[in-house]
């Protein structure tokens, strides 16, 4: 389940983007958003689109999701905004247990990551 929150707040004219529950480990999401942290919104697509990992591409969607959200709710333009904070948390494990020889059970852990985007205006 992905659950997508956007945030704007006016004060320094940045835009937040929020994705809860992403099945996905902590450090493969961290690996893609450590590359394009404090990178222009430009740059950020251009690396985004290239790098051959499965996180890059939910990535992607919350970085065009706030730069939507930036141009529809606040009027910014998405060519003079930056990536002004971008982190990877951890969310909750999902504990299932998978039937084994024997009448035995064995656990299944599915990781959740909480990524959070804040694209924000260059100053002039």
């Amino acid at each position: 389940m992905i659950k997508i929150k956007k945030n704007s707040s006016t004060s320094g004219r940045e835009v937040q983007v929020l994705a809860q529950h992403i099945y996905m480990s902590v450090f493969k999401a961290r690996r893609v958003i450590d590359q394009i942290r404090g990178r222009s919104y430009e740059e950020t697509l251009m690396i985004l689109e290239l790098m051959p990992y499965r996180a890059s591409y939910t990535i992607l969607k919350l970085v065009y999701s706030a730069a939507a959200n930036a141009k529809h709710n606040m009027g910014l333009n998405e060519a003079d905004s930056f990536i002004s904070k971008a982190e990877v948390n951890g969310g909750v494990i999902v504990k299932k247990l998978r039937p084994r020889a024997r009448g035995r059970s064995y656990p299944i852990k599915r990781t959740t990551c909480h990524i959070t985007i804040v694209l924000k205006d260059k100053p002039k």
